[in-house]
């Protein structure tokens, strides 16, 4: 019998891809030659990469092997209809889009297809607009579940010190010069220095002046999770073949196509995820836990650590090919010690920020108690400045005493005549606890660093 359905127009292919499509895939699943075919033509331009197969059968086997994003489905194949193939994909945990089509539908099938999982349904025949549209449509709604995601897995870890690159020194001015043309090359990127330099921060501004700055930045603490957790959250799961088990869920890789994944702290990385992370970087694929398809992935990677990763190389912590792999780009932040003449700068800036979010107004800085900050170390950096930027504001006065567990004199003195660098910090380290009573994690707060990284620190001085 002579195809009744095959659409009348014939696409000719554009002379470029359609903006926004390349790094989809598609899966066809029709049993009609004519109409696979059209399809095939219609998207193969447009897309990443189109396949095509005749049954829901097929489907499921070729989803064994390859990751696609969207299914564009008849209803009416030789065994198991359309409807009951995406119910069971629904169960399995399948989150990609599906596209129903038919051409013998009623009011009643519509929502019967609707209620099993169907992104969009279309009647036979269909023009190329009405498919290109219906698949632009469910693009954008994966675009913007994807941005809803990364926006609220941004703001449960919200790390930001607000630094916004503030500073006067040559340091901070070179650095400031560099990042638009750092920016501009889509190579990993390695940013060290120790807790509180801003690293996050830089990482976000090479992102918002890179091409990539209208895609997500997806930051991650590499440091905040287990090895199981950090494994999935970065790759993502596939569901289990029992019903007790975990459903699936896509990682921060998949939610940071287009944009920039950044893995702060990646040091603390276990070495199986570490070689897991390689292989991505290599191939610019993952492969979910638990699954064996490999998923494309177009994303930028940005680390941080405070760790020396040569160190950690050396000691046999950090995989050596993964080192350099990210070590493209390697950017180096200085302490706040060591660029003081941005003291000043920070204050101000801190002090017009946070008045106005806590509701008091700012105070007013004498000469003296300036020099008090200048004189500081800062084993915080920038990071522990905000934060005795902020407790003063509470508090109604700048409370310098809190840098040294002392009065103003006497933190004067210790300031001005330091003998060991580490000695004074330490004694500072020791006198926050003191005033916690020994709570590690309030005292890691006040410092302005990590409780891991506080804890490491008590450990190296008992072992001295």
């Amino acid at each position: 019998m002579p195809d009744q359905t095959l659409p009348i127009e014939i696409p000719t292919p554009p002379a470029k891809p359609m903006e926004g499509w390349p790094n989809w895939s598609i899966l066809i699943v029709d049993d009609e030659p004519g109409m696979r075919n059209f399809l095939v033509k219609t998207l193969v331009p447009r897309c990443h990469s189109v396949h095509a197969v005749s049954s829901a059968e097929d489907g499921a086997q070729f989803l064994l092997q390859q990751h696609v994003d969207l299914i564009v489905l008849d209803i009416s194949l030789p065994g198991q209809s359309g409807v009951a193939w995406l119910k069971t994909l629904r169960e399995q945990g399948f989150r990609g889009s599906v596209i129903l089509i038919t051409a013998f539908a009623d009011l009643e099938t519509a929502i019967e297809a609707l209620r099993a999982g169907a992104s969009d349904f279309i009647l036979k025949p269909f023009r190329v607009p009405q498919i290109l549209n219906a698949i632009k449509h469910c693009f954008e709604c994966a675009r913007l579940a994807r941005e809803n995601f990364v926006l609220k897995h941004t703001l449960s870890r919200q790390t930001d010190t607000g630094i916004n690159l503030i500073g006067r020194s040559a340091y901070m001015q070179n650095l400031r010069a560099s990042l638009p043309r750092v920016a501009q090359v889509d190579s990993t990127v390695l940013l060290q220095g120790e807790s509180g330099t801003g690293k996050e921060l830089v990482a976000r501004a090479l992102h918002y002046l890179s091409p990539r700055q209208n895609g997500p930045f997806v930051p991650v603490n590499c440091a905040s999770m287990s090895v199981e957790q950090i494994e999935i959250t970065l790759f993502g799961q596939a569901k289990a073949a029992t019903r007790s088990a975990n459903p699936s869920r896509d990682g921060l890789f998949y939610y940071a196509q287009g944009g920039t994944l950044f893995l702060d702290e990646v040091a603390e990385l276990p070495l199986p995820v570490q070689a897991a992370l390689l292989r991505a970087l290599e191939d610019l694929k993952i492969r979910p836990v638990g699954s064996n398809q490999l998923i494309p992935v177009n994303v930028r990677i940005m680390a941080a650590t405070h760790r020396v990763l040569h160190d950690e190389v050396a000691a046999g912590r950090f995989r050596k090919d993964l080192f350099f792999r990210l070590q493209v780009v390697d950017m180096q932040l200085q302490p706040l010690r060591q660029r003081k003449e941005d003291i000043a700068d920070l204050v101000a800036h801190f002090m017009a920020q946070l008045a106005p979010r806590i509701g008091l107004h700012p105070l007013s800085i004498s000469p003296q108690q300036m020099d008090y900050l200048m004189q500081y170390d800062w084993p915080g950096n920038a990071r522990e400045l905000r934060n005795l930027i902020e407790r003063s504001l509470i508090l109604g006065e700048l409370n310098v005493s809190a840098l040294y567990g002392s009065t103003p004199a006497q933190a004067m003195t210790q300031a001005r005549y330091p003998t060991d660098l580490q000695a004074l910090e330490k004694q500072h380290i020791q006198s926050v606890l003191d005033r916690v009573q020994g709570d590690k994690t309030r005292a890691a707060e006040l410092l302005g660093i990590s409780r891991r990284t506080l804890e490491r620190r008590c450990a190296d001085w008992a072992s001295a």
